[in-house]
């Protein structure tokens, strides 16, 4: 994704002459990216030779998965739907982990029938569920149990699961209480340990306390586990920052861990697959001035990027044409919804605008289109996949006939 004589492109599609055909708001993916980002995640642990689940609530796009498949990742999902969309997408059941901590009988009667790699179970009584529904189908079905760590994973707090305060997962003496349980059950086999303690992280120091957590425990009740599930939660940087995570120093740490037990690893990574993959492309539609800002009114809003309403997170925006003219008032680009949050920047010195101009979103491949919804009635927008000079729509736009 680049400027090109300053027009912007994504491969080798101009923007510009993209959203003449489709309109906008558009979601725009680009598959050498998405394929970069597998193969370097794939090197970064190649000593470990982990199996690989892409994270489906990131990027939900049935089209986007194929691909994903394609390139040899298997697949995490946390509903019945996610589990549906992974199996149509072409993904082996046996590299599917079913993660979530509210997973109704329904959703665990199906994965138990679709023969998943594992259910990574999040509470006693969701062990009880499923070893009932294992009796009752005269099946014995293999789980994991997630671990709550208690480790802080320096992140928002909205997008942190490891501490002893968030809903997910067991803590330690419940774990070591269903560990010693579930060595004598006749329909439950035990093959996993899974933790996950946050998303958007970037320093080693958490992961490597929350390695020494599972070592802890792992030498008190000296049970052997095929797999560790340690989850995902790379970061990636959505700033000029060029913030980057230290996979070597991460891989040492696990190599150093594995030392002592002989376990296949698990990876549930999301954004760092997907995150810097897909731009939203938007028309401003007003612009209107005060004496302090002008505020550029877009047509896409919070309802098709839900991030910075929802977490205060921050993506750049760029112009889909640059010019050399620059404006010395501040820009703050906001969507047509009718909630004061639907704001996603304010920017100072950027070039010089006018309505009818087309701006872009960056790095919203996750949790962009799969947060998406119809809030104030309106259509999600078409989702672009790009493979060269190759359209392909992923995604239709919607019409108002199909919600309404």
């Amino acid at each position: 994704m680049k400027y090109i004589k300053n027009n912007f492109f994504v491969e080798k599609v101009n923007l510009q002459k993209l959203t003449k055909k489709f309109d906008t708001p558009l979601y725009c993916y680009s598959y050498n990216k998405l394929k970069k980002n597998i193969n370097n995640f794939k090197l970064n642990f190649s000593k470990l030779n982990p199996l690989i689940c892409f994270a489906i609530k990131s990027n939900s796009n049935l089209n986007i998965i194929k691909e994903i498949k394609k390139l040899g990742l298997g697949a995490d999902v946390v509903s019945k739907g996610e589990l549906v969309q992974a199996i149509k997408a072409g993904i082996n059941p046996k590299k599917i982990v079913f993660s979530g901590v509210g997973k109704t009988y329904s959703e665990l009667n199906y994965a138990v029938d679709k023969k998943i790699l594992l259910i990574n179970s999040e509470s006693k009584s969701e062990v009880m569920e499923i070893e009932k529904i294992a009796k009752s189908k005269k099946k014995i079905v293999d789980i994991g149990i997630r671990l709550n760590p208690n480790t802080d994973a320096k992140t928002l707090n909205k997008i942190s699961t490891g501490k002893k305060g968030d809903k997910f997962g067991v803590n330690q003496k419940t774990f070591i209480e269903l560990v010693n349980y579930l060595k004598k059950s006749k329909y439950i086999n035990l093959k996993c340990l899974s933790v996950h303690i946050g998303s958007q992280i970037f320093e080693n120091k958490p992961y490597e306390k929350m390695l020494k957590v599972i070592d802890r425990i792992l030498s008190k009740i000296k049970f052997r586990f095929n797999y560790i599930d340690l989850g995902g939660g790379m970061g990636i940087s959505y700033e000029n920052d060029k913030k980057i995570f230290n996979y070597t120093n991460y891989q040492k740490s696990i190599i150093k861990f594995l030392g002592k037990y002989n376990s296949k690893i698990i990876f549930e990574p999301g954004r760092s697959i997907i995150g810097n993959t897909g731009i939203l492309i938007s028309k401003i539609i007003y612009i209107k001035e005060n004496q302090s800002k002008n505020f550029i009114i877009l047509d896409a809003g919070m309802n098709d990027l839900m991030r910075p309403a929802l977490y205060g997170a921050t993506h750049r925006i760029i112009p889909v044409n640059k010019t050399k003219k620059y404006s010395n008032k501040t820009y703050e680009f906001v969507g047509p919804i009718c909630e004061s949050t639907d704001k996603f920047l304010s920017i100072k010195k950027f070039q010089k605008l006018k309505e009818k101009d087309l701006i872009i979103v960056c790095d919203v491949g996750a949790y962009g289109s799969s947060l998406s919804s119809n809030y104030n009635l309106r259509p999600k927008p078409a989702e672009i996949l790009i493979k060269g000079s190759r359209i392909i729509i992923a995604k239709k736009r919607q019409k108002l006939k199909d919600f309404i």
